[in-house]
């Protein structure tokens, strides 16, 4: 009798044995990630906390190509890459709008430079405006928004060249409570439209439990993976779910991990 094998789906990526050092003129280099390894799998949304310092928005932009790695490599689809490209898009902080363009002249950048055409890249941009609420506002400039507008304008550069990895690193962190929590709202909202594989550098506990299906706890310089954990809340999530019990724990959970490193990590310096 002959055995099937059943080959495991290919992780949309994978981080194998990352290490990354910074060279200091005059000392050792500094080493910022040290043997790093994690999959993730198409679809998911993965949040990588920890404290500050510990080589998380480094791990993003190594992922998405920015930075090279001092060992170890990234596998997108099972290929080694080590340079950005058209199936990777990144969501800054600081919005990282073009002053100068207008939101749909900023929405429609990386169509263009796609090539795409004309009349396609207006169909598209209409679309992610409907879809980020920001109907009436397509000839405003950066300057004339909100944050919470400037970054939805962001986000919705990034969606328009349709990515498979969708790379965010602290996306609402400059933004004020409210506006974060909605905007929280929003992102669950599209991922779940669209089960993009996301990566999502945050400090906030609540934020990281709001949206991932997992959360990966990094420890302090040099950077390793202490923990992931698998958030069991059901989808799609709501308002009602940052009530749940469950909720609660994980939260908790993860700000005691979260505080026992920076307790340690303040006693030895």
């Amino acid at each position: 009798m002959t055995t099937q094998t059943i080959a495991k789906p290919v992780p949309a990526i994978e981080v194998a044995g990352v290490t990354k050092d910074y060279a200091v003129s005059g000392m050792e280099p500094t080493r910022a990630l040290d043997e790093v390894s994690l999959d993730i799998q198409p679809g998911e949304f993965v949040s990588l906390i920890g404290p500050s310092g510990c080589g998380k928005t480094t791990l993003l932009r190594i992922i998405d190509g920015l930075e090279p790695t001092t060992s170890g490599q990234i596998l997108i689809d099972g290929t080694v890459t080590a340079a950005p490209g058209p199936e990777r898009a990144m969501v800054f902080q600081s919005f990282a709008l073009l002053p100068w363009r207008t939101v749909r002249e900023n929405i429609e950048f990386g169509l263009s430079v796609r090539g795409v055409a004309k009349g396609e890249r207006g169909e598209i941009v209409d679309r992610y405006v409907s879809m980020i609420g920001l109907n009436g506002f397509e000839d405003r400039y950066p300057d004339q928004l909100s944050g919470g507008m400037q970054q939805r304008v962001g986000l919705a550069r990034a969606l328009a060249v349709n990515p498979q990895i969708l790379l965010m690193d602290e996306p609402f962190g400059a933004l004020d409570a409210q506006t974060r929590h909605l905007l929280q709202l929003d992102l669950e909202r599209i991922w779940q439209d669209g089960k993009k594989s996301v990566v999502f550098v945050t400090h906030d506990m609540d934020e990281a439990v709001f949206l991932s299906d997992r959360i990966v706890i990094m420890s302090p310089r040099p950077g390793r993976i202490q923990e992931i954990i698998e958030v069991d809340l059901p989808r799609p999530r709501s308002d009602d779910s940052r009530r749940d019990p469950r909720f609660l724990e994980l939260s908790a959970y993860v700000w005691e991990q979260l505080k026992s490193m920076i307790v340690r990590d303040g006693a030895q310096g």
